[in-house]
This record gives C-alpha cells, sequence and structure tokens, in this order.
C-alpha cells in the first residue's frame, strides 16, 4: 500500500487544498484511497464525536468511507496540550494514531495523511508531525506559500527536522504563487532547491476565489448578531471595505462582492453602500453583506432599507478596528458546499502538480 504525509512549513500553506486535489484526482489512477489527518486542531462535534473539519470535507467530497472518528483519531481540543504537559501519556495517543490508520489503511491501494502545520508541531506532545510520519511509514510532501528565499530556508529547516526523524522527504509543492511573478518564481525555486537535492513536484499559481470567506462563516466563527438577509449568507466576499471615509470616496473602492464595515449610526455610509450597482446586473449591488459596528443598531428607515435590499447585515458590538481585526485574521477553509473552491483545487493540483512523479515516488 503507497502512503504519502502532506506537511507545510506554516499554517495556511494549503495542505487541505493539495491534500483534496491529491485524492481526488488519484481516485482516476488508484482504485481505493484512504485518508487520516492523525492530529487536527479545528474540529466539529458529529455525533458526539469531535471531528477535525478537514476530515469531514473529504470524506463528503471525494466519498471516502474510512470513518470519521478514524480519520481524525486525535482532536487537540482547549486544554489539551495543558492536560499532556502535567499527566504525558505517549503511549495512548501512538495507539491511537496507530490502531486508527490501521483500520483506515485496510484494502487502501493508497492513504493520504495530512498533518498540521510544520514539522515540528505536536512536539509538545511528544507526537511532532515528523514523529506521525515516522510511526506511518510515510515519505513526505512539503508545502511551502510563493516565494523564492524564504520558501527555500523554510522548506531546508522542515528537512532537516523530518530527516532527524528517518522519514524520507519525496519533493516540495510550492503553493500561492503570484501570477505576475510565476515564471520567475518557478524558475528561480526550482533551480535553488535543486541546487540543495530537493525535487520541485510543482508550483500553483495563487487562486483568490479559495481564500474569499463567506459571511456565513463569519458569523460561525464571530459572535455577531444577525439582523437581516438570513438567505444570503452563502454570498462570497472578495474584498473587505472599512468605511470610515466619506461615502463618495468609499464608493471608488467598492467592488462586486465587497464587504463594508462601518458603525450602525454611519447613515450616509449604509446608503451609498446601497446605491453601489454592478456594472454587468443593475438589480444587484456591489456590496454582498455589511457589518455594523460599536453596537449601533441602525433606525426603521435604515432597517427597511437593509431588509429589502437582498444582502445578509450583522451587528458587532466591538468597534470598527476590532470587526476588521477580526475578519483579516479569519482562517478560511474549504467547505463541503463550495462547489467552485473544490473544483478550483482539484484543477489547480491537476493543471500545476506533477502526479505521475508523486505516484511513482510512494
Amino acid at each position: 500500500m503507497k502512503r504519502v504525509f502532506i506537511a507545510a512549513t506554516k499554517q495556511n500553506d494549503g495542505k487541505t487544498t493539495v491534500s483534496l486535489g491529491l485524492i481526488r484526482n488519484f481516485q482516476e489512477k488508484f482504485k481505493n484511497v484512504g485518508f487520516i489527518k492523525p492530529i487536527g486542531q479545528r474540529y466539529l462535534e458529529e455525533e458526539g464525536l469531535k471531528i477535525d473539519e478537514d476530515s469531514l470535507l473529504i470524506e463528503e467530497v471525494c466519498g471516502i468511507k474510512c470513518g470519521l472518528k478514524d480519520m481524525s483519531p486525535i482532536a487537540v481540543e482547549k486544554g489539551f496540550t495543558e492536560k499532556y504537559i502535567v499527566r504525558a501519556d505517549k503511549q495512548s495517543i501512538t495507539r491511537q494514531i496507530r490502531d486508527s490508520f490501521r483500520r483506515v489503511s485496510q484494502r487502501q491501494d493508497l492513504v493520504v495523511i495530512e498533518g498540521t502545520g510544520h514539522a515540528g508541531v505536536g512536539s509538545v506532545f511528544d507526537h511532532s508531525n515528523a514523529m506521525v510520519a515516522r510511526l506511518l511509514g510515510s515519505k513526505v510532501i512539503i508545502i511551502s506559500s510563493g516565494g523564492i528565499g524564504r520558501p527555500i530556508d523554510e522548506i531546508m529547516l522542515n528537512k532537516v527536522f523530518f530527516e532527524k526523524q528517518g522519514v524520507k522527504v519525496l519533493g516540495v509543492i510550492v503553493n500561492k504563487v503570484l501570477p505576475e511573478k510565476f515564471g520567475k518564481i518557478s524558475r528561480l525555486v526550482r533551480r535553488g532547491l535543486a541546487r540543495k537535492g530537493i525535487n520541485v513536484l510543482g508550483v500553483i499559481p495563487y487562486c483568490p476565489a479559495l481564500s474569499y470567506p463567506t459571511v456565513e462563516q463569519i458569523l460561525e466563527e464571530t459572535n455577531f448578531e444577525l439582523l437581516c438577509g438570513k438567505n444570503y449568507l452563502e454570498n462570497y466576499i472578495s474584498r473587505v471595505i472599512v468605511g470610515a471615509m466619506r461615502p463618495h470616496d468609499a464608493l471608488k473602492y467598492i467592488v462586486d462582492d465587497s464587504l463594508i464595515i462601518t458603525p450602525g449610526d454611519r447613515k450616509d455610509m449604509i446608503k451609498a453602500a446601497l446605491l453601489a450597482r454592478r456594472q454587468d446586473n443593475k438589480e444587484r449591488l456591489k456590496v454582498c453583506g455589511i457589518i455594523l459596528s460599536g453596537g449601533i443598531a441602525p433606525g426603521p428607515e435604515i432597517m427597511e432599507a437593509l431588509n429589502k435590499a437582498n444582502i445578509p447585515v450583522l451587528l458587532a458590538k466591538a468597534d470598527t478596528y476590532a470587526v476588521a481585526s477580526c475578519i483579516h485574521d479569519l482562517t478560511v477553509k474549504i467547505r463541503p458546499l463550495d462547489t467552485v473552491k473544490v473544483n478550483a483545487a482539484i484543477k489547480l493540483i491537476k493543471d500545476n502538480v506533477d502526479l505521475e512523479r508523486i505516484a511513482k515516488g510512494i
């Protein structure tokens, strides 16, 4: 049975995007493909079980039925690390991971193993990514974000960590490369890593749509209140605009699918946002949603206009800067219903990653 461990140089480098894309493309080559994320830090409650959200995504999108709990055996919930330091039980975690992998890998031709963060993540409870990859007998692909110097430095650091554990690095995938710099970065990063004896398995252009959150995701990740527009929560957000300027100036920055953050007493800004129409469809607003900051709900006249606007409107108690910072720091994950994102991820991997080389190397 073949197996491959997907690691990264840091959070949000695109491990899930790569894992999803590899699985869907390899399902055309291998009859049975399994998945496991041994240690997960973002989880959901499913039938009383804590299940990593990436495992849920893979199960639903890729049709993999390995048992959700086995696909995400260790959930790092709040207080997990503290409890482990006080009372370490390395053998218990090892046993859970090994037993789940054994069940997941039964009758599989290939198992994709998704790590969590860089090579050293998990060391605090004696199960770094490098140690888990060794435990499961897997070679590793390292994902890094676009650039030249920084990715090479980070890849080399992670490579040393994996090799210290006796884990072979199959190669690297450089993700999120800006299209206007793609040719230059692809050429130089391949040349630079070749000098270090590292295979570049793919260079993937940055796809902004994969980073677009929906208004519903913001609502789920915050304590904001929904005032209206429940039926439009799936609107994607391409740009966030802080409405702290004059309405006339703000209109210059509003593009299609903009989210406006403005105090609830800025009637002028709210009215301006509701007047901005799309060039290709005058019936639709450019604005895909509004967040009213400061805990200030507008008066009846404005609320009536917002109710008729066919966009979601959220109310936040925090000030405008705090709300903008909160949204900026959100981790945007692909969800099973994000068909556009799922298809984009699959195509990005197919078009930009050497799948044959990976299949032969693992």
